[in-house]
């Protein structure tokens, strides 16, 4: 069952043992199969001539291996854990409180919730964390991962828990990403996120190009996937997304603290993907956990999506600098000024001298000027703002 308040404007969500009796709706451009309260696969709504027949085309997507594990997971004893979420939020009430309203329904009840507030303007995040009996926490010092940690500082359980107040938590998110951490080796598990809707040009703009998603395979990263680091540096943005992530308690004793450099409110994101390549350079594993599903609403106006794709790159670049910093691995300067920058000017050139481009290439510019930026953002940040990371 799909949690209250999620309204899914053209994402159609169907179980696999209930797809003779689905009917595709007229708006529907994701189409999410389901198995045993979990996503097992999912496709893009078929075009007109292949609608009599996207049945047999979403059954075809579901994997017999992913399948069979997300019937093992459902059929799995329960875990006890002592589990602290933290939710960092700034001036959006009414996303929070629907936030908060999805952490009532899960089947691992977190020791506690925490509420960081990250210097709101006015009282109303206060009055929404308190009237649903949560922790609150007051940061005023603005920046996502300056929030991270107050929230990581302030927790007791054994493992912290984040997601973001845009999104809506499925009942089992919590108990399954815990279930990620499936050896003392593993510090860090990541859920699968899936869109809340797709209703507007620049959620569906986002989802193609920038999803969240990671697919529905659980997928461990440790020293093999860290070894390309040296050479073109490591990808660990692959890994998922900051709006459904969990660490161990000693992981920051051990690793140390977000670096507060990176993410909103300074360099502009990239907090996480920082952090999983900080633990994965420490010799230790991070994990993919695609039965652990949060959803989440993407920004429904261009204006919106171009601030965050600049933003997105400007973390980016930022991170490769941060990363190379900590490790000295020179591939993490390749990909900033070598591979990247390649991949930047064959688009520009298709562009511009062949004319081909897609719908996506406009915003190719906030993309480079986003990421110009953040090399001059982190050439510009002295390196004490760091905190203590080590």
């Amino acid at each position: 069952m799909l949690p209250d308040g999620l309204d899914g404007r053209a994402v159609q969500h169907v179980e696999l043992d209930a797809l003779c009796q689905s009917t595709l709706t007229n708006d529907a451009k994701l189409i999410v199969v389901w198995h045993c309260g979990a996503p097992v696969a999912s496709i893009e709504a078929p075009c007109e001539s292949e609608r009599q027949n996207w049945r047999r085309i979403a059954a075809a997507a579901a994997d017999s291996t992913v399948v069979a594990r997300a019937r093992a997971i459902a059929e799995a004893p329960p875990i006890e854990a002592s589990v602290s979420v933290v939710i960092c939020t700034r001036d959006r009430p009414d996303h929070l409180r629907r936030c908060l309203a999805s952490m009532t329904r899960q089947t691992l009840r977190p020791a506690e919730i925490i509420v960081v507030d990250n210097a709101s303007v006015d009282d109303r995040t206060r009055i929404v964390a308190e009237n649903a009996g949560v922790i609150y926490v007051r940061e005023p010092r603005p920046g996502l991962d300056i929030a991270r940690n107050s929230g990581a500082r302030r927790a007791s359980g054994e493992f912290i828990a984040y997601t973001d107040d845009d999104v809506i938590l499925n009942d089992t998110w919590l108990e399954r990403l815990i279930r990620g951490f499936e050896h003392d080796q593993v510090m860090a598990v990541a859920g699968l996120v899936l869109p809340a809707e797709l209703s507007t040009f620049a959620q569906e703009a986002f989802e193609r190009r920038w999803s969240f998603g990671r697919g529905f395979t659980p997928i461990e990263y440790g020293p093999t996937f860290f070894a390309t680091d040296a050479r073109s540096g490591c990808p660990a943005w692959v890994i998922g997304a900051g709006a459904s992530m969990a660490f161990r308690r000693r992981c920051f004793s051990e690793v140390g603290w977000f670096d507060e450099r990176l993410d909103v409110g300074a360099a502009g994101c990239s907090g996480d993907s920082e952090y999983w390549h900080r633990i994965l350079s420490k010799g230790f594993f991070c994990r993919y956990e695609p039965s652990s599903v949060a959803f989440h609403v993407h920004r429904r106006d261009v204006e919106g999506l171009s601030a965050q794709i600049f933003a997105y790159m400007r973390g980016h670049a930022a991170a490769l600098l941060v990363q190379y910093e900590r490790t000295g691995n020179v591939g993490n300067l390749r990909r900033l000024l070598v591979t990247t920058p390649a991949w930047y000017v064959k688009r520009f050139a298709t562009r511009v001298f062949r004319g081909r481009s897609d719908v996506y290439d406009r915003f190719l510019y906030q993309e480079i000027s986003g990421f110009l930026s953040g090399i001059v953002y982190y050439l510009s940040t002295p390196r004490a703002r760091s905190g203590d990371l080590s």
